[in-house]
């Protein structure tokens, strides 16, 4: 099945702009399958190919020569010295459209572009469906928890895979592969340790000493596996928000999961049975929402800046959506019912910061929308309403 994704217009346009279109993600996110189904007049190359790889390793001008336009090169970052080419070619031939180069390990590709590219180059990056891709192929489950277990991964659905074997694999292809070429990891086995550690900490504010000794690592190794993890879109982390006039305001980051299937597969979730009474439950429920609307933010090209609120007196808001010097305030509960303590961030915030208010909203379990304490009141399916 080919789900029409939110991002294919945005594609389109950007293609007349600029000579290079740079699509990223993490891995499986069906960047190939999309490149392909939106351009089948561009040569696809694969650089994963031994052969593609030598020829562009060893002779990169005759390389683009032979490729000279409207090519797609797959897993472009398995040969960084091509890029300073690519830039000569582009700048002499001065094609819109001419290169698509896309990839799974973020890092490696996004350092050669910002060293060879800048200014040529649009960059997008593609996730997991969001809801809305879901919705219009028919694929977004009636109950969240169902969505817990199998994530959001376009395999699982277009080849109706056990999540649980899926995620298997995808983390034993992540730490082999991408992990291994990244960064020299001794033990890949306390790297598997922390990325459940990470899993267990979704949805908290983010102790990275306590991370790291309960890991038996170093509080700068965690740091630097931590960048490794958001630079291949496993996690996100979520920026607190602070003025000076209040030092109480909490200003360490949240962490959370691009994926809420594959953090499920991380805290050893088999069953979606086993959802049902869960006790991070909450926190993932938080987890599948701040994922929607960020990769509704960068799938519609918003550019929206995102924050969380949390002082020393636990008056807590999980999101803050920026506009200019005002923020529509966000809370999310995983309740079907409503109680009147889901407030009591909002209104604290509303009480002390009446002109940074712009927006209410309740983001909640159940299945009706309406107002309340003037506050919209959202069903979980349409948390992306958010954003406009």
């Amino acid at each position: 099945m080919l789900v029409n994704r939110t991002i294919e217009k945005t594609l389109q346009s950007l293609l007349t702009q600029y000579p290079i279109l740079s699509l990223t993600g993490p891995r499986q996110a069906g960047k190939t399958t999309l490149l392909k189904k939106l351009l089948p007049n561009y040569r696809y190359v694969s650089l994963e190919d031994t052969d593609m790889r030598t020829f562009a390793t060893e002779d990169p001008r005759d390389f683009l020569n032979t490729f000279d336009q409207f090519v797609i090169f797959d897993e472009a970052q398995r040969v960084p010295t091509l890029f300073n080419y690519l830039q000569n070619k582009v700048d002499t031939d001065q094609i819109m459209g001419q290169y698509v180069i896309s990839g799974s390990q973020n890092f490696l590709l996004l350092e050669s572009i910002t060293q060879s590219l800048a200014g040529r180059v649009a960059m997008l990056q593609l996730f997991p469906f969001d809801f809305a891709e879901l919705t219009s192929a028919q694929l977004l489950p009636n109950q969240y928890t169902s969505l817990f277990y199998t994530g959001s991964y376009p395999a699982i659905f277009n080849r109706n895979l056990s999540p649980t074997t899926y995620y298997n694999n995808y983390v034993n292809t992540y730490v082999e592969r991408d992990v291994r070429t990244i960064i020299n990891v001794k033990d890949l086995a306390v790297f598997r340790l922390f990325l459940k550690l990470c899993a267990g900490r979704v949805g908290q504010v983010l102790n990275l000493n306590s991370l790291a000794t309960e890991c038996g690592i170093s509080s700068h190794t965690a740091r630097a596996w931590l960048g490794i993890l958001e630079a291949s879109s496993i996690v996100f982390l979520m920026t607190p928000f602070f003025q000076n006039i209040n030092k109480r305001l909490v200003k360490s980051q949240k962490l959370y999961f691009w994926d809420v299937g594959l953090l499920s597969f991380l805290l050893d979730i088999r069953d979606p049975e086993q959802l049902v009474s869960y006790y991070l439950r909450g926190n993932m429920f938080e987890n599948m929402i701040l994922s929607e609307i960020h990769k509704r933010n960068y799938h519609e090209q918003l550019h929206q800046n995102f924050y969380f609120y949390r002082d020393s007196n636990q008056n807590e808001i999980d999101l803050l959506v920026q506009h200019a010097a005002q923020f529509d305030l966000v809370e999310i509960k995983s309740s079907q019912t409503l109680h009147a303590d889901f407030w009591k961030g909002l209104r604290h915030f509303e009480e002390n910061q009446a002109e940074m208010t712009r927006h209410k909203y309740l983001i909640y379990g159940g299945s009706d929308a309406y107002q309340r304490q003037n506050t919209a009141v959202l069903p979980w399916q349409k948390c992306g309403q958010v954003l406009g």
